[in-house]
């Protein structure tokens, strides 16, 4: 039985639908010899015949070892059909991928990624959470937003390395840049001391300022709420103020910082060694191409992964070590981690697929 094959028994079931091996040969496709060649290797198989053949114009009858061949080889036919509609389905998209993420990225950069890959992918299944424990692991996640590397057995491409920014009430300052030492001993709201944080205030204060930092939150809108009320000044990444629309506030003011501390860097990681799915191969490109445009929209220069390492750029310490550049994207390859060249051509997908599915877990802070 070892040897039996799922193309033995597709001819079985065309001999026995059609009642002959010339009309089976038909609808195969085949010649008829092909036919009986394969229903001859079934039979050595299987020990034994599988048709009566009374020759002549009368049709071919299975006997009762080819009928219960035939119970059980349409059983299989059917399951081979299942796996292969599933494994075009997965090609095409229609797969789930876990995606972690964090509060600036979950507003600016993921509803452009999200939105494309319903385009393209109808089928898909994005599972989304935001968790930001102090040591992150990829865990189950196929792909995690992070702004600093991490430790252990994973690969990664730098999106962004955005300038930190000054947002203040308007009249605090005046228009333009301000010199870091003017926040010495200021009043501040801020983010807790977490990730990439503790380095940023560690930079301001070798720049000579030593804010009061009189409330600490992980809320964006709470802590550009405070500075709204007058409570103090705050200073955040470009994603977070640009994902605000802090310089449309009338409210706020947006300033440079002399000299700027080290930017906050935002890489995009993956297991080491895994083969992408599509879906997670284009997410990647996607992630990189929204990075792009949005370096695009700041006065600044950002760092992308299509733009590499600001000259004498350091990642800040903390959460974001430096690291090597990575390639263009315009030398993008299709790589072992499933990377897809830009204006590569995403994978066809049936006409029938279902309906993409979105849903963001365990949203942090």
């Amino acid at each position: 039985m070892s040897d039996i094959e799922l193309r033995h028994l597709t001819a079985l079931a065309a001999v026995a639908d059609e009642g002959s091996f010339g009309r089976a040969a038909a609808r195969l496709g085949y010649t008829q010899s092909t036919v009986s060649q394969r229903i001859a290797a079934l039979e050595k198989a299987a020990g034994g015949a599988v048709f009566d053949r009374p020759g002549g114009p009368r049709p071919v009858r299975l006997t009762p070892l080819g009928a219960l061949v035939l119970d059980r080889g349409r059983e299989m036919l059917a399951k081979a059909e299942e796996m292969n509609a599933a494994i075009e389905r997965f090609q095409a998209g229609e797969s789930r991928i876990d995606i972690g993420t964090f509060q600036s990225v979950t507003n600016v950069i993921l509803p452009v990624v999200v939105r494309r890959l319903r385009e393209e992918f109808p089928g898909c299944d994005i599972r989304l959470s935001e968790e930001e424990p102090e040591n992150p692991r990829i865990g189950d996640l196929d792909l995690l937003f992070y702004d600093g590397r991490l430790d252990g057995d994973v690969e990664s491409v730098q999106l962004l390395a955005e300038p930190y920014l000054l947002v203040a009430r308007a009249g605090v300052f005046p228009d333009g840049p301000v010199a870091v030492r003017r926040l010495d001993a200021a009043p501040m709201v801020a983010w807790p001391l977490t990730c990439d944080q503790p380095a940023m205030e560690q930079a301001m204060t070798r720049a000579g300022a030593g804010p009061r930092i009189v409330f600490r939150t992980a809320s964006n809108e709470a802590l550009l709420s405070m500075v709204r009320a007058g409570m103090g000044s705050v200073v955040l990444p470009w994603l977070v103020v640009h994902g605000a629309g802090a310089h449309n506030d009338d409210r706020l003011r947006v300033h440079e910082l002399r000299p700027a501390p080290p930017p906050r860097r935002i890489h995009l990681h993956w297991p080491a060694g895994r083969s992408h799915s599509p879906l997670a191969a284009r997410t990647i490109q996607l992630a990189a191409e929204v990075a792009t445009g949005l370096a695009a929209q700041t006065p600044r220069p950002l760092w992308t992964a299509t733009g590499g390492t600001p000259p004498g750029g350091t990642a800040g310490g903390g959460c974001a070590p430096p690291e090597r550049s990575p390639p263009p994207a315009s030398r993008w390859t299709r790589t072992p981690s499933g990377a897809w060249p830009p204006g590569a051509s995403p994978p066809s997908r049936p006409a029938s697929a279902p309906a993409c599915q979105a849903t963001l877990r365990s949203p942090r802070r």
